[in-house]
């Protein structure tokens, strides 16, 4: 798989850029904040948070596609235990991956030292698709640590694997970008997807609102858990009831579960 970590940033390059234009041209909601430094402090957390899981990948070799490798190799893993089609083993293991972080995303909620991270996530006062990659440093290790453990537990495909973190990344910049899509659309994607309509409700600065709606890719486990939301209250404003302009700010944000 030593072409993965280039597939995965062509992918993750190009939605990048199609979804910027896109909400550039059909922006949902006004920007509160200018762009250029919510941009500034958002990609250079993506930055952090990137050089962390490099750092990482010395201490502990296999990350999540070579966790897959590894178990492959052992046959370790509810899935290596089995002989199944390939079609069957993938699909498998993109409902489990993604179940999974659906499951994780809501323990940041509840429980409040994972909050302390991850409202740092919350804080930005626009959605747009820079705000897919605001996450902690610390949340972004720790969500890398239980993925590994999931991967060997469960002993996905690496192919699998890949196809999950594609899909995950991808989803995440649209769920967060600032688009505006027809309502036919919209209506037709989020039976099956998270939409960024679906999920500007989670970034609502109201407690009943962001409770809800924690899907990623998703939105299937929303709605069999009972945690679907399908329209916001009036008025919906994101980010935090408590901020103010320093939420565009880099330090400020990093040092926010500190505070």
């Amino acid at each position: 798989m030593s072409n993965e970590i280039a597939i995965r940033l062509m992918v993750f390059g190009g939605l990048f850029a199609i979804f910027a234009v896109l909400e550039t041209l059909a922006p949902r909601r006004a920007r509160v904040q200018p762009r250029g430094g919510r941009w500034f402090a958002n990609l250079s957390i993506s930055a952090i948070n990137s050089a962390a899981l490099w750092l990482l990948s010395y201490a502990a070799p296999f990350l999540v596609v070579g966790a897959a490798l590894d178990a492959w190799a052992n046959g370790w893993g509810l899935l290596n235990q089995v002989v199944w089609p390939l079609w069957a083993e993938v699909l498998l293991a993109l409902l489990v991956l993604d179940l999974a972080i659906w499951a994780q995303h809501l323990v940041t909620h509840k429980v409040p030292l994972f909050w302390r991270f991850h409202r740092m996530h919350h804080a930005d006062r626009d959605m747009d698709v820079t705000t897919a990659v605001r996450f902690h440093p610390v949340e972004i290790l720790a969500s890398m640590g239980v993925k590994i453990a999931l991967v060997y537990a469960l002993g996905p495909q690496a192919m699998a694997v890949i196809l999950f973190e594609i899909l995950l990344n991808g989803t995440a910049l649209f769920t967060h970008a600032n688009l505006r899509l027809p309502r036919w659309l919209e209506r037709g994607l989020r039976l099956v997807l998270v939409t960024p309509d679906m999920h500007q409700i989670h970034h609502s600065d109201r407690r009943e609102e962001h409770d809800s709606n924690y899907g990623f890719a998703l939105s299937i486990w929303d709605r069999i858990f009972r945690t679907y939301r399908a329209e916001p209250l009036p008025d919906l404003v994101t980010g935090l009831q408590w901020q103010d302009e320093r939420p565009a700010k880099l330090g400020w944000s990093l040092w926010l579960p500190f505070r």
